[in-house]
């Protein structure tokens, strides 16, 4: 069995994870929030009902947001 690639930041820090995995599911196992953070995979967004195989790569970054009025 192989496993999934997860690159996160703040703090950034790199994790195996077995596959296959959805989204949800890895985002429950770090306790992250998928609104407050994007999945990328290959330089595009990833769904929240995506299924990542376990020989995948992804990055999981915090969304910021913010501007002047």
């Amino acid at each position: 069995m192989g496993a999934v690639k997860v690159l996160l930041r703040n703090p950034r820090r790199e994790v195996d994870v077995p596959g296959p995995i959805t989204i949800v599911n890895l985002l429950a196992r770090f306790d992250l929030n998928r609104e407050a953070v994007i999945v990328i995979r290959d330089g595009e967004l990833v769904p929240g009902d995506a299924t990542l195989a376990d020989d995948e790569s992804i990055e999981i970054r915090p969304v910021i947001s913010g501007g002047a009025w």
